[in-house]
């Protein structure tokens, strides 16, 4: 009886780890309107580069979709707003598009989600008879394909759907969108699938004609007598993202139902605009934004109303995209230009999450603040060792030995591996107790690899695995590998021995 527990807890643990990139994630969405649009593998290079593991196309591009096959990234593919009347009119026509977008590419593309148009409910509201439908048909033909279990089919709407919308427990849908909203939201449930809502807290302070303080739309810390209150749920809310992502929730309460979770696919902040009307849409305030979004949404705070609950999320956007039309910010929502530039860079400490939109040499990989001591360690024993970082200022009257901490060693360990390697995608995770950095961890007379990383090095770089699909991160992912079954092992190990005293 005790071998057969110890085998059941063994497979218990090691399914947790195989379902540990579920919950809360950063992804980017890739729009396109460009003058010069980089090549599909030129972005792939790029997402792969900033560890982006989860992307959202507004369209399903074979090229890109090529691109992007093998290599583990998570993809929604799109149905754009002028294919609905086809797909919504015909049941063949939704099954040749599944055919030709996502079963040809599946798996090679890890695709997880169906976006069926885009804000049709407000952009297009003559289509809207159109999109429940679409979205029936194409999980008809997701069905057909047995590929139900893996993609989900939902539909991303404007907040602007949402009446009332403070205080979030007094949010309704407009009553005019029933006809739709009441199926579709039946089907997200029937399905498991999410609302996807499209939040923007940087037009709700521009409309706000100064009612909403900028400090509340960018995430920055409130006072306490700051904070807005729910009168009704006595609920705090310290920014404008947990206001209307709870009040989508609140809006669902309303039409009774509970259980469908809410994924947000576009939030972001413009980092340029026509000074004298967009004063706001600046370097700084977008930095602060994301930043601090990331931060958020990776520490899996969850809202008010569903603490803890994570909420996915896709800033808006990789790229600038100078052809979009309308006011200047319009333009300038990237985290890239087209050329691959960061427009700003990211202030990412204390995140846990490793995205950095930094392509020189001005990023650190550090030892995730609060991490596992025992996994720090493991990782610091692995860079020190076949990971061949030269650990020799870490000894005792050596420049790096002070502080005496495994935080401290394994954050210069983690660093030299991460220049060593030329900074390239997994080489900064170390199973998830490293994270990336701008701030220089340098002090004293223990100065951290930058350009000259390479030196940092035992020997020549360790190879990938040869059957790496992540180039230079091979080494690495084997390591990820590894130190997931010693800690499965450990505590099974453990909890056997507890059953034997």
């Amino acid at each position: 009886m005790r071998k057969l527990f110890f085998v059941y807890l063994v497979l218990l643990l090691a399914a947790a780890v195989v379902h540990g990139e579920d919950g809360a994630y950063i992804g980017v969405n890739i729009g396109t309107a460009m003058s010069s649009v980089p090549a599909p593998t030129q972005i792939t290079t790029l997402l792969r580069s900033q560890n982006i593991r989860h992307v959202r196309l507004y369209d399903a591009d074979p090229a890109m979709l090529a691109a992007l096959s093998n290599t583990g990234i998570r993809v929604i593919v799109s149905v754009p707003n002028e294919q609905l009347l086809a797909i919504g009119n015909s049941n063949a026509t939704a099954a040749n598009w599944v055919a030709r977008n996502v079963a040809a590419h599946f798996p090679a593309v890890n695709i997880t989600a169906i976006a069926v148009g885009s804000e049709v409910l407000s952009a297009q509201p003559n289509a809207a008879p159109l999109l429940m439908p679409a979205m029936r048909y194409l999980q008809n033909a997701l069905v057909a394909a047995a590929l139900d279990r893996y993609i989900k089919i939902s539909t991303p709407h404007s907040s602007s759907i949402i009446l009332d919308s403070f205080p979030p427990s007094q949010a309704f849908f407009n009553r005019s969108l029933d006809s739709v909203l009441v199926p579709m939201l039946k089907f997200l449930q029937s399905t498991g699938s999410p609302l996807m809502l499209n939040v923007y807290p940087y037009y709700d302070y521009m409309r706000s004609n100064g009612v909403i303080p900028l400090d509340y739309a960018l995430f920055r810390p409130l006072p306490a007598n700051k904070e807005a209150v729910d009168a009704n749920t006595l609920l705090h809310y310290t920014n404008v993202f947990d206001a209307v992502v709870d009040a989508a929730y609140f809006a669902m309460a309303y039409l009774n139902v509970t259980n469908v979770p809410v994924m947000v696919t576009e939030t972001g902040w413009p980092h340029k605009g026509d000074p004298s009307s967009e004063p706001d849409a600046t370097s700084d305030n977008a930095d602060t934004y994301n930043s601090n979004l990331i931060r958020h949404v990776m520490n899996s705070t969850g809202t008010p109303k569903h603490p803890r609950v994570a909420v996915p999320t896709y800033i808006y956007e990789l790229y600038d995209e100078d052809t979009r039309p309308g006011s200047t910010s319009e333009k300038y929502w990237g985290l890239f230009d087209m050329n691959g530039v960061p427009a700003y860079t990211l202030h990412l400490t204390g995140s846990g999450v490793l995205l950095a939109n930094d392509t020189t040499n001005q990023t650190y990989c550090v030892a995730q603040e609060g991490a596992d001591p025992k996994m720090l360690q493991a990782a610091l024993d692995w860079a020190c060792g076949p990971g061949k970082v030269d650990c020799s200022v870490l000894m005792q009257g050596q420049p790096c030995y002070d502080p005496d901490t495994v935080e401290a060693h394994a954050t210069y360990a983690f660093n030299a591996y991460y220049h060593g390697m030329g900074m390239g995608s997994g080489t900064f995770y170390f199973s998830g107790v490293a994270v990336v950095t701008t701030t220089d961890p340098s002090h004293g007379s223990c100065v951290y690899g930058g350009k000259n990383g390479t030196s940092l090095m035992n020997g020549t770089s360790l190879a990938p695995s040869s059957n790496s699909t992540e180039g230079g991160s091979g080494a690495h992912r084997a390591f990820g590998d590894v130190s997931s079954l010693v800690r499965i092992v450990s505590a099974a190990l453990l909890f056997s021995a507890l059953l034997l005293l």
